[in-house]
């Protein structure tokens, strides 16, 4: 299946050519001030829910922009079909305001099982894959989350504030304390993409959507590195997880950030 094709000709079509050319008409507001959606949103999505259902017949496509539309079609994760799970845009805001920090999600699962993850930044020219058991790759080249160096803070990045309640962000006060650098993240998917190249130690998010993590917990978990919710499991995409929950390096620094997130509770 020719996934990556795909992605990179949404991108050209429909992403790239509205990056820093987005007028007022073409970003809209979803849930809130912060909850935003573009036109480069809604027709990268349009395309890859055609190519991708067409690569795979049989199968479905979850995305961001469908589900808010029809929140019932995120049940489809929950299935035995296997499920394309699609954020056409993973960082609005930075593709709002021009930036560079947003990139093109794509997962293939199926019982709540994640088999393969493609993960773009196309204005950085970044390109991460996963398949399940053979390992994850940056550009076709291996990708090894390794562990911190001793002696570090730990190098977190944490929900935005302007996307947690006030228990969120108790558990994740947990994280500012000695040994502990964490900072609100970016895109979801590049944060990832930093923790399994071990340019950032872990990431502690208070959310389940599943277009947000299905690529970038397989893309950790292939270059070596783990996940746990608080309840000390593995994240899945079908809910349920206790939440804040992390994704790490190495299983060390999972449980370490698990322990911090729990103490504040």
């Amino acid at each position: 299946m020719d996934v990556e094709r795909q992605i990179r000709e949404a991108a050209a079509k429909e992403v790239m050519p509205r990056w820093r050319r987005l007028g007022e008409h073409d970003v809209h507001v979803k849930t809130g001030p912060h909850d935003l959606v573009t036109d480069a949103d809604r027709e990268a999505e349009l395309f890859l829910t055609k190519e991708l259902g067409a690569l795979l017949p049989g199968s479905v496509v979850v995305g961001e922009e469908a589900v808010h539309a029809d929140p019932s079609s995120y049940e489809a994760i929950q299935g035995d079909t296997p499920v394309w799970i699609v954020d056409p845009v993973d960082g609005t805001r930075q593709f709002v305001r021009g930036e560079t920090g947003f990139c093109t999600l794509v997962a293939l699962a199926r019982r709540g099982v994640v088999h393969a993850s493609w993960t773009f930044a196309p204005a950085r020219e970044q390109f991460a894959t996963a398949v399940r058991g053979r390992g994850a790759r940056l550009d076709g080249e291996p990708l090894r989350a390794g562990s911190p160096d001793p002696g570090r803070d730990l190098r977190v990045a944490t929900s935005h504030p302007d996307y947690t309640t006030d228990a969120e962000k108790r558990a994740l006060l947990g994280l500012w304390t000695d040994g502990v650098a964490p900072r609100p993240c970016g895109s979801a998917g590049l944060e990832y993409l930093a923790v399994a190249r071990g340019e950032s130690d872990a990431v502690a998010f208070s959310w389940e959507a599943a277009w947000d993590h299905a690529a970038g917990l397989l893309l950790v978990e292939e270059a070596g590195g783990t996940h746990l919710t608080r309840a000390g499991l593995p994240f899945t995409v079908r809910g349920g997880n206790t939440l804040p929950f992390t994704a790490a390096r190495d299983e060390a620094t999972a449980r370490k950030v698990v322990e911090l997130l729990s103490a504040a509770v």
